[in-house]
Order: C-alpha cells, then structure tokens, then sequence
C-alpha cells in the first residue's frame, strides 16, 4: 500500500510564491485608480486664459465681470483688436478670444477660417458680421478649446445672439478631436517600456554596452512604426512627419535607456517603476486630453518637465504652430535621455563591482563543490533565472 506524500510544504510555497507576484498586479490597480481618476474624473478650468478682444469700457466692463464671476476658474484680460487676439492663440497664451461684436472689437486679419459648426467662413464680409465670435485654436488643446466656447457662448445668450466660433488653427482632418498625438504617445510608451523587460530581463547575461545599444535600436524601430501610425495609416498629421519621427525617437529612447539602467537596481520591480514613471505620471500629465489648465495642480506642475508633456507639445508646435516652443521641449526629452544614457552607465558600473565582489565568492565554491552537485545546482540557478526573466516578461507584456 502506498503512503500518500504530504503536498503541505509545497503547496504553502506556491502559495507564497503566488501571492507575492499578485502585489505587483494590485499595486498597478491602485497606482491606475490614483493617476487617472485624480487627472481626468473632474475636469474644471483654473485660470484658463482667455482674451476679450476691444479697448472701450464695453470691454473692460466685461472682461472683469467675467473675472469676477468666474471666482479663479478664467484669467481674463483685454487686447485691442483681432490681430493681438490671434498672435496669443498662435504662441498658446490664450486659449480662447472673445470679440463681443457691435462695433465693439477691431477687425485684424482676414483669409480662410474654420468654424466649429464644421462651415467655413472668410474675407472681409465675414469679419464684418455684428455678431459674437470667439476665436480658438484647437490644435492648441481641443478640450481648453470647448471649455472657452461653453463660457462665451452663455455671455452671448445674453446678447441675444448665436456665437460664431472660428478656429484658428485647426487640426488635421485626419485627427479630428486633436487627440490623436496623445494616442500615438500611448502606442510608443507601450513599445518601449515592454521592451525594457525583454532587454533588462532576457538580456541580462550580455553586457551593459550591448543592452544599451538594443535600447538604442529598439527605439528607432518604434519610433519608425509610429511614425507609419501618423503619416500614412491614420493621417494624424498632415505635414511634418519627419520632426514627429524625430520627436518619437528621442521620447522612445529616453524610456528605453532609464528602463535598461533601472532594471539593474529594481530587478523583478522594473515593470512597476516604469509604469509609475511612463504611464501614470506620464500619461496623466502630458496634456493629450486636458492640458493643465483643466487639471489638478500636481498633474499640472508634472506638465513643465515630464517627457509625455514635452512629446505631445512638441509636436503640437512643430506641426500647427511653426514651431513655437519646439526647442524647450526638445530639451525636455533631450533631458531625459541624458538621464537614461547616465543611469544606464551607472548600472553598468554597478553590475561590474557586483560581478568582481562575487568571483571570489563563486570561485571558492567550485572548488569545494563536486562536479556532480556543482552541476545540479548551475542547472537550478539556471532554471531559476529563466523561470523569474519568463515571469517578468509576462508581468510586462501582460499589462
């Protein structure tokens, strides 16, 4: 008869083996709940800057009612006329110029123009309409854009009048709601910080110079399909393809390289460090669907300097903007790839002094080890090094 063995001690190991990788899950939940919920739940303007176009006392009298009314939510200030008004929606100022009509403002320039009701209006005879307008620039931030036209179109009720609305700078007919660049910074995020565990996990016997230069290359591989994504699958942008190729390069990279450096110290934990790092602070604070000005402070701040912020508004100036504020967030992802090519140099060294520190150690142990149980235990130690690279792959790719 045979004596069933007990499965006890196994099975309490299992289960501690399991529970232990369910944190990461868990963590990853509540890290989500905390960083999209706190960003995006409730939405509300804080000093939305907006421009009432006119310099009589009409004007003035409006502008600081509106102040006054909105108790913060609108910073409300008055230029003298059209031209003024458009300048500051073109450098991002402003986000939305309200010509009260009347008489009340002065006309400034005139060409084609694109109203939100989806007609399109221009020339003189449309400038000289009596009626309420407010000028936006959508590809600016579409959803500043609606807040604007949501307050203005409640003061031009109260004239009695229908608010015309002229955009004056539109988005790509490809990306209509102007929110496409935010989901192209997914898709790349996604690419890269996957990649980290594959490069940092699998990766991990080769040494650090070659891993980075698969970080290297694997971003140029991603920034090359989104860039396929933009241009000609999904015509997100209509012009300058190749400065957002270049944009996504340079984002992809830094992720990359702050990935390989981190897994050194982090091991198992990478996977959740870079998604704390490239999509609940990065995602939440990019400005892709609200910019600051409809967020949180903390979100907002984060939005000065986090590298999702400076790709999305650095392709926001560079393809509707001519430029405008380029270079700054060009530094911002400079910035974080110097960081990435520092942190991957420093877990190169780290690894080197770990590697010297362990070779006596390991060399005094082969020598009091029979090759029978030497044997068995480089296969366990093998076995158990291939068994937590499988998981963390799986952790990366699952999520």
């Amino acid at each position: 008869m045979e004596v069933p063995v007990s499965a006890g001690p196994t099975t309490k190991g299992a289960l501690r083996h399991v529970l232990g990788h369910l944190l990461t899950p868990l963590l990853m939940c509540v890290g989500m709940g905390l960083a999209y919920l706190g960003a995006f739940h409730a939405p509300a303007p804080h000093d939305l800057r907006v421009d009432i176009v006119g310099s009589g006392p009409h004007a003035q009298v409006l502008a600081q009612t509106l102040q006054d009314k909105t108790a913060g939510a609108l910073d409300v200030r008055t230029v003298p006329d059209r031209a003024t008004a458009t300048a500051h929606l073109r450098d991002r100022s402003s986000f939305g110029a309200y010509l009260p009509g009347g008489g009340q403002a002065a006309s400034g320039a005139t060409g084609a123009r694109h109203v939100a009701d989806g007609t399109t209006g221009g020339g003189p005879a449309a400038d000289a309409s009596p009626g309420p307008e407010l000028l936006v620039a959508s590809a600016s931030s579409d959803t500043s854009a609606m807040a604007a036209e949501k307050v203005f179109t409640k003061v031009a009720a109260t004239q009695g009048e229908p608010l015309k609305v002229t955009d004056v700078a539109p988005v790509s007919p490809g990306d209509p709601t102007g929110q496409g660049v935010f989901f192209l910074l997914v898709a790349l995020s996604i690419g890269s910080y996957a990649s980290v565990a594959v490069i940092g996990g699998a990766g991990a016997v080769l040494p650090m110079r070659i891993r980075a230069l698969l970080a290297a290359g694997t971003s140029l591989v991603v920034s090359l399909i989104g860039a396929v994504f933009a241009g000609p699958l999904f015509h997100l942008v209509d012009r300058g393809l190749g400065g957002v190729w270049a944009l996504a390069w340079l984002y992809c990279a830094g992720i990359l390289l702050v990935g390989v450096g981190l897994h050194t110290y982090l091991k198992r934990w990478t996977t959740l460090g870079v998604m704390v790092l490239f999509v609940m602070l990065n995602f939440t604070s990019s400005g892709g669907i609200y910019r600051p000005e409809l967020q949180p402070g903390f979100f907002g701040s984060l939005h000065a300097f986090w590298n999702g912020a400076g790709f999305v508004e650095g392709v926001r100036g560079h393809v509707y903007f001519d430029g405008q504020g380029l270079g700054r967030n060009v530094l911002v992802l400079a910035l974080w790839f110097l960081a990435g090519a520092v942190l991957t140099v420093a877990a190169g060294r780290t690894e080197g002094r770990r590697a010297a520190a362990a070779a006596p150690v390991a060399s005094r142990a082969s020598a009091v080890s029979a090759a029978g149980a030497r044997g068995r235990s480089e296969q366990g130690a093998k076995a158990q090094i291939e068994e937590d690279i499988e998981e963390e792959i799986e952790e990366a790719v699952g999520v």
